[in-house]
This record gives C-alpha cells, structure tokens and sequence, in this order.
C-alpha cells in the first residue's frame, strides 16, 4: 500500500533524532513532526530576559523553548524546540550505575548490563562527550567546598556533549566537522560564557540540530516544525495498526497557522519527551483513537528525587556564571550528589524564583518559617537581603545547585478537569508527596555559606507551593514485561499495536539518579538496532503482544 511515509515521529528530541537518524540510514521515508521551531544563532534570545524567545507559553504568545509546568506534586522543567531539550538543557550526559537495570519495571527483560555498554558507547561517540574543559569560579569554589566538607575526593568535571577543540588553539577557533568525517557541520570551540542553556549561539554546544538531526535530515528525513500531533489512529482496515496510521497535525505558526494535515504512515515513534508523550497518548486513549493503550499509561512517573538550590554572593567581584552550563559535581553520600549550575551573565530571571534557604519542617507552617527567617536576615543585613531579592546580578553572584538522589519514589499521573479551569481536561499528578526539599543537601549547602560568606537560597516553589522542581521527569509509558506492568517491552514497541514505538523518557523504568538524556539516546539505539532495513522489513510482525514476545500479526486478506 502506498503511505505518505514509512515512519512519522512525534517530537525530535534525544529519542526522536536518534530514531529519525537510525530509521533513514535504513532506507525508511521518514518524517518528523516537532512543536517547537528550529533555532539559529540569529534568532535565539539574547538573555533569559527576552521571554518571548525563551519562555515557552504559546497562549501567553510565548514562543521560545523553555517551559515550566506546574503540577500539585512537581514543577516540571523542560524544551520545545527543533532539538527538543537538547537546545536548552545543560550538557550533562552520564552513564547511570548498573544497578537501575536490576530494578523498576524492565528489571530482568533484557541482559541489559551486558547489552547496553555498545549503546551507550555509540551515543557518547554520537554526542561528542568528554570531560568538561572549562572549570569556572563556581567549579572551583564547589572544590573548595567539598574539601572542607570531607568528600573533595568525590568532585569531578562533568561528562557534557560540548565541542572544546584543540588545546593548542584559543577558544573560539571555528574547525571543519571534527565528529563525522566532514558529513556534519562546521564548529566552534567551547569559551565557556555559560550560555548553554539559553541556547549556544557559538556552536559549541552539541545539541541534536548539530549531529544526529542534522545528518537524519542530510539523509531525507522530512522535519515538520511549529507543527502538533492531535490525532494517530490505525487506518480502518486493521484496528491494530499493521496496516499503517494516520496522523492529524496542527500548525502552530506561519500563514498556515490553525490549518490541519493528515499523513498515512506504516509505523509511528512517539518521542514528544515524558509529559509530551503521555498527555497524547491519554488524550488518544480517552478518543478511542489508541484504545488499546495499556492502563500502565501513566504510573510510575519518577523525577530523580531533586532540589534547586543555591548560594548568592551580593556584591561578589567574582564572576560566577563564566564557564558551562553544569561543569562539576560532588557526592555528598552515596545517594545525594550535587552539581553546580548556571546562566550567562544578565540572563537573571530565574532569580524570581529565589529566596532564602528555610529549614523547618514541610507544609503549611513552612511559609511563616519562611517569612520569620527573611525577617531576621533583614534586621541583622537589611544590604544584603535587599540585593538578595533582587534579580539582577543573579547569574553572575551565584552558584545554583541541583542536587539529585537515587533514591526511588514515584507519582502517578492522569487527565483530568482541574477545579479551577473545568472546560478542558489537563495532565494532573496523584500519589504521596515528593519531599520538598532534601536534608543532606540543603546542610552542605548552609555550611558552605557559612565558610565562603555567601548567603544559602532555595526556590519559592518549595516555600509556597510545597512542591520541588525538576528538570528530568521520567516514566508514565515504561518498558514493562507485560501491558499490566508497562506501556510498551523491551526492544519499545507499544503493547496492542503493530509498528508503535515510544522512544522518550516516559520509557525509563527506574530511577537513574542521573540525568536521562544519555541513557534516552542509548535506549533508542537498542530499539532501533532492532528494526530490520526497509528491503527486509515485514510490516504486519513488528508488534508486541500482551506478554511482551513478540507477536506474529496476520495479513487481513
């Protein structure tokens, strides 16, 4: 039968533009639809000030790649861009410790500790990853810190998917494509202005657009920008899917805005990242488009157990937002490790959403423990605690801290109407609480203030809201042995349908403790190593049925 395409895939962050890539090199026509628009070094923001450009909020008329959402239990930090989060994320890519695959719900699927080394190789040769060249003050100062706190022997630079050059040659030398034979694009070497998460305007960053979407696109593949999923649904004559898809989009911009396509497609990867795929996959479940979505869609959504935190330096001469991104960590225990963070110099804005460090105990009496300790910083340094609430000058006067545990705990999430917004329904959170904060970080964090004068912050997310913010929500359409246990098995193919993949962080079946980008990437390469090349492909025996083998689907006919 003939199809628009092979394979549409939905969304082209680390799991879409590994599976645009992998599905092209086979021969497959392959489209990708993303939501966000492409950046350049032209249009990106110029701080995180320009918030038409940064901020993602399109009913707001915001447009950019940075989005926050809020939810009772978490809010929740990621991108939207050609890219997907790789355009605004922080350049940390690690290897999660073995022990995760010996747990959650992918725990004995596959012979993971033994097969996944080659994946994960491949993305870190893919992604350009080495050791973080540019130490800035704030890495220096975090040294200093875990050497008066007794685990200095713990720090170490970050692995980051950043482009540093030759030793040899000044920061900022533009080199013929150093990672693809000269197949990839020109790049420029890292001089570590901190930018990376407001976007790299110098071609430092190894973002998707720089390797494994931009050769997908040199080898075909068709890129849909500022363009959403709204409906994917078997075509009638196969209520499983063998018989292909069709795929509804939105445009979201340009002369088309508000007009409606629909593509035919014999297999779809979902990639729209862990609340993008979820929420489509609810919506198309609820629609009866997707009925036969496994109940697991939803449950055991994890968010690495996190905390933002930090400490500001009013009035420090030391500019602390020079080098990358996330350029060093330290353990504080074996479960806790923390790694220091930031913005360019102006981009200030996350200062907002600072305050001063409030101990105490969690819950409705923590906002007047809040107020009682500005109170007395106030009275004992009225200076201090005015420029402390104060945005500008954030970036460059302090270390923001995430911290991380490997500790594992996790929500559940559903679609439903809201109390105060009953016209539609939306992506909600249920379960026990995550902690708002996590005791061995915020103690090493007031004792350094202590030692190097500067004064400890937290997020008023935590004292108002009683919720943590995070930047890596996982899970919600987990590998599972069965459609009971999980959304989709051990190689991603989607329980009760022929040819669906999902290839984002709702797979992740367990806590990394780290950050997921990498081990997406890796978890795609696996998937996609087992999909055959196009002249070898048998579209109606590529599902996965209701015990995880692998289901023989008949031809109608």
């Amino acid at each position: 039968m003939h199809t628009n395409y092979d394979f549409i895939v939905i969304g082209s962050g680390f799991g879409g533009s590994v599976s645009a890539l992998r599905l092209a090199e086979k021969g497959y026509r392959v489209a990708v639809i993303e939501q966000g628009r492409r950046w350049t070094p032209d249009n990106l923001p110029k701080s995180t000030w320009s918030l038409s450009r940064w901020m993602w909020r399109p009913a707001l008329g915001l447009h950019g790649f940075f989005s926050m959402r809020f939810f009772k239990h978490v809010v929740v930090l990621h991108g939207n861009a050609v890219g997907g989060g790789s355009i605004t994320y922080a350049n940390t890519l690690l290897v999660p410790p073995d022990r995760i695959w010996r747990e959650g719900s992918w725990a004995g699927l596959q012979d993971w500790e033994r097969v996944m080394p080659q994946h994960f190789a491949t993305a870190r040769r893919m992604l350009g990853v080495t050791t973080n060249r540019r130490l800035g003050a704030a890495d220096l100062r975090l040294k200093e810190m875990a050497r008066a706190a007794g685990v200095d022997a713990s720090f170490y630079p970050t692995e980051v998917g950043v482009f540093f050059g030759r030793d040899s040659d000044a920061p900022g030398t533009t080199y013929a494509d150093p990672f693809f034979g000269g197949e990839g694009p020109p790049r420029t070497s890292c001089h570590g202005c901190g930018g990376c998460m407001v976007g790299c305007r110098h071609g430092a960053k190894n973002s998707l657009d720089q390797n494994y979407l931009y050769l997908a696109e040199k080898k075909g593949a068709e890129l849909l920008a500022e363009t959403r999923v709204v409906d994917v649904k078997p075509l009638q004559s196969r209520s499983d899917g063998a018989a292909g898809y069709e795929v509804e989009t939105l445009a979201l911009a340009g002369p088309s805005r508000g007009q409606r396509r629909r593509f035919t497609c014999r297999g779809v990867v979902f990639a729209a990242s862990s609340l993008g795929t979820q929420e489509l996959l609810f919506r198309l479940k609820e629609k009866k488009s997707l009925p036969r979505i496994s109940d697991a869609l939803g449950k055991h959504v994890r968010t690495n157990a996190e905390s933002i935190i930090g400490i500001r330096f009013p009035g420090s001469k030391v500019d602390l937002s020079k080098g990358i991104a996330i350029g060093s960590g330290v353990y504080i225990d074996e479960h806790t490790h923390i790694e220091t963070t930031r913005y360019p110099n102006g981009s200030d804005t996350m200062g907002l959403l600072s305050t001063v460090m409030t101990l105490g105990r969690p819950g409705w009496t923590r906002p007047f423990t809040w107020l009682a300790t500005l109170a007395k910083l106030m009275l004992t340094k009225p200076l201090t605690t005015l420029r402390l609430l104060t945005p500008f000058g954030f970036a460059r006067e302090t270390m923001i801290f995430l911290c991380m545990q490997t500790l594992d705990g996790h929500l559940t999430m559903r679609l439903k109407r809201r109390w105060f917004w009953p016209f539609s329904k939306q992506l909600t959170t249920h379960g026990k609480k995550i902690p708002t904060f996590i005791p061995a970080a915020n103690d090493f964090v007031v004792k350094a203030a202590q030692a190097t004068g500067g004064v400890p912050m937290t997020s008023l997310t935590e004292i108002l809201l009683d919720v943590p913010t995070t930047a890596h929500c996982m899970g919600g359409a987990a590998i599972g042995r069965t459609r009971a246990e999980g959304v989709c098995d051990g190689q991603n193919r989607v329980f009760g349908y022929a040819n669906m993949y999902i290839c984002d962080g709702s797979m992740l079946g367990a806590n990394l403790g780290v950050n997921p980008s990498l081990t997406i990437t890796a978890l795609t390469e696996h998937a996609m190593s087992h999909i055959p090349p196009y002249e070898q492909q048998r579209w109606d025996a590529c599902g996965a049925d209701a015990t995880g083998a692998s289901a023989q689907l008949v031809t109608p006919g």
